[in-house]
């Protein structure tokens, strides 16, 4: 029948569309599974592992290159037995296979290719592989006959490599916890000048290009300079936040962020978008805009948020996985404008002023084509076209919107559309946080029918599920699934009062740790007793663009314990600081949100609000905390009955909180203790900017 694909393999019958991507090359590729194995097992074959997502550009670029050559794709099928896997799908595959090819080459990326023995163990890796020697690599029909030979051939040396590199994936999950638990305050200032030392004073971010947003960084230096009244720390963060978003790796037509900037001045991004950054770097801005008070940030916050709910919401109100670079073949294609495309929609006047301050040039700055960006004040290119300054910014907003409307005519950067547990946690975050400070009810909404779906969809008796695609549920959690849904839910809990998101991430936190503690050293691991056995247990330790499963958690028991004082909460945080305190002492950087949440657990404040939270009074108390900068604050409301009385609770802090002369009160409560009941706004700010001891850490066994 004409139009059917000319080769199909056993990727068809997948749910995750970069799987699907693949399963009309000619390679025979095989989903991760046991059939796979045994096959190679039984036909004594390595085995490719090749690792990749539906936003990763090389990836495409190696597709097109080699996996849908048939010549390539027959001699890679008759020298190994081929497994294609989703990284996004599984992470716990991706994270051992990734540091094997570290561990061999000094450094990984995607796509990741690794060969394999028939048990799995791998001996031999690299990422990008072009169809012909290019630029010093080896092509990839190269490295295919040469791994195969080294197999055949000198099978008791690739054995002997295979083993010595299994061994040192196993050792960091067996190093020994610390005696005690590091300082909070030392570990908080030695990252902070770390990072400052770095610093961009010119384009903001920090180190050379490639730049990235580096959320948990930014996140650092705001709470050092808070603790520790360092200004030189808060603006170098709300620099690189503005900088950030006025170049080409924020979106200026659309919102939300490209995945990074190729240059230092965060001009031509890599054009994919990624969930997790947009959903982590909401919050940044909206404690920008606390921090400042500048409208700019808060704009930014909300333009992400938007273009988070029209572009990536699905029709059961989660969130997709990613955008990718490329459209119709060309990456960027879909992002960048000429000066003769602006004079069409505009005509030739507001053009002209629309091109000046967005750099729009005959030349370009992305293959001939440019990059929205803007490079002057809407003050200064006012004076340019002697206008005054609202009426050319009614010109840019006339046309954003006639770029917009174009835009959208365009051929769209594929979507991948599978739900991930985590990342959707992330997003209910930012979506609560939205809410919060923005004052925007709409941001709830769109957070609560998010959780409302994900815990009806992916949670059952046997525990929760990581993935939701084509309409089904799939993989077990992991470990940074569990935390990630368990912070989101803290989070809409705290931006609304409604109990039933804190029973929710409390019980999630529990079989967290049922399933993934590690009760020999502390510290959890990648995988619980209801996912697939590996080669080795990794116990995840660096933050890099996602928070590693151990920060995360480590986070999210913090939080439970301001809510709840319960020790096992905060043992097992402490415990988790122990097994990292090496790392966090000698490289805080590596685990940026580890560090904050240890300097966080130590100065917490719960703030226990009794009072109905549409009452103007009570919503007054609520907004010191949610709209002022606190970033040590944990919020935790106890509503009323019909008839005014505050209802029965089961967060633990708000117990025997009452309200002061039928009036809303305010408790602040620190360590053990909480303060008198203060029922106006400005008595709360004056306590909770008020110096204090910090709170007690908990004795080290």
């Amino acid at each position: 029948m004409s139009g059917e694909p000319k080769h199909s393999n056993r990727l068809a019958g997948e749910s995750s569309p970069y799987l699907l991507q693949h399963a009309h090359n000619p390679v025979d590729w095989y989903p991760w599974g046991d059939e796979a194995w045994e096959r190679a097992r039984r036909e004594n074959k390595m085995v490719l592992v090749s690792i990749g997502y539906a936003a990763c550009h090389w990836c495409h670029v190696m597709e097109r290159e080699s996996f849908e050559n048939e010549t390539i794709a027959a001699r890679q099928n008759a020298l190994a037995v081929n497994i294609k896997v989703d990284r996004e799908e599984r992470p716990d595959v991706d994270e051992i296979y990734m540091q094997a090819v570290q561990l061999l080459r000094g450094q990984g990326g995607w796509p990741l290719n690794v060969f394999c023995l028939p048990d799995g163990r791998p001996f031999f890796g690299g990422t990008y592989f072009p169809p012909e020697r290019r630029m010093g690599m080896p092509s990839w029909p190269e490295v295919l006959e040469a791994v195969a030979q080294g197999f055949r051939e000198r099978r008791s040396d690739v054995d002997k490599q295979a083993e010595e590199l299994v061994q040192h994936l196993h050792a960091p999950a067996r190093m020994t916890p610390a005696a005690q638990t590091p300082d909070a305050a030392a570990v908080l200032a030695s990252g902070a000048r770390a990072v400052m030392d770095t610093f961009d004073a010119r384009w903001g971010g920090f180190g050379g290009p490639p730049k990235f947003p580096q959320p948990y960084l930014l996140r650092l230096l705001l709470q050092h300079a808070a603790a520790n009244d360092d200004r030189r720390a808060g603006d170098q963060a709300l620099f690189t936040l503005r900088k950030m978003a006025e170049g080409g790796m924020y979106d200026q037509l659309g919102g939300g962020f490209h995945r990074y900037s190729v240059d230092g001045q965060w001009l031509v991004p890599h054009f994919e978008k990624m969930l997790y950054d947009n959903a982590l770097l909401v919050p940044l801005y909206l404690d920008a805009w606390r921090l400042s008070r500048d409208d700019f940030h808060a704009r930014i916050a909300r333009e992400t948020l938007d273009y988070l709910l029209r572009e990536m919401r699905s029709p059961e109100g989660v969130f997709y996985s990613s955008t990718d670079a490329d459209s119709e073949g060309e990456e960027g294609k879909y992002f960048v404008w000429t000066p003769d495309e602006t004079a069409r929609l505009l005509g030739a006047e507001e053009a002209d002023l629309f091109d000046r301050y967005y750099g729009i040039s005959p030349h370009g700055s992305f293959e001939g084509k440019s990059i929205l960006h803007p490079t002057m004040s809407v003050e200064a290119v006012a004076k340019w076209y002697q206008k005054d300054e609202e009426e050319a910014a009614a010109v840019i907003e006339r046309g954003r919107a006639a770029l917009l409307a174009e835009r959208a005519e365009r051929v769209p950067p594929a979507t991948d559309t599978k739900v991930i547990a985590s990342w959707n946690g992330m997003v209910i975050d930012a979506l609560a946080q939205g809410a919060a400070v923005l004052g925007e009810p709409r941001f709830t909404e769109a957070a609560e029918a998010a959780a409302a779906f994900l815990m009806e969809t992916l949670r059952d008796a046997g525990g929760l599920s990581r993935i939701y695609a084509r309409g089904r549920a799939s993989i077990p959690a992991f470990l940074e699934d569990y935390a990630g849904l368990a912070d989101g839910l803290l989070t809409l809990y705290e931006a609304g009062g409604d109990e039933r998101w804190f029973l929710e991430a409390r019980a999630l936190a529990e079989e967290m740790l049922a399933k993934f503690w590690d009760e020999e050293n502390g510290g959890f691991f990648t995988t619980g007793r209801d996912n697939e056995e590996l080669i080795t247990r990794f116990k995840p330790a660096h933050d890099g663009a996602t928070p590693s499963g151990n920060s995360h958690a480590a986070k999210v028991l913090a939080r439970l314990y301001a809510l709840t004082g319960e020790g096992l909460f905060a043992d097992r945080f402490e415990a988790t600081a122990r097994a990292h305190a090496l790392l966090l002492e000698r490289a805080p950087t590596a685990m940026p949100l580890l560090v904050t949440s240890l300097d966080w657990i130590r100065r917490h404040q719960t703030v226990a609000l009794v009072g109905d939270p549409a009452a103007p009074a009570a919503r007054a108390l609520g907004d010191v905390v949610r709209r002022d900068y606190h970033p040590t604050a944990v919020l935790a409301q106890r509503a009323l009955d019909a008839d005014g009385v505050p209802v029965a609770t089961q967060v633990p802090q708000l117990a025997g909180k009452e309200l002061v002369g039928g009036a809303p009160a305010a408790y602040v409560c620190r360590g053990f203790s909480c303060s008198a009941p203060v029922t106006t706004p400005g008595d709360l700010s004056e306590l909770l900017r008020a110096p204090v001891a910090l709170n007690p850490p908990l004795p080290n066994p």
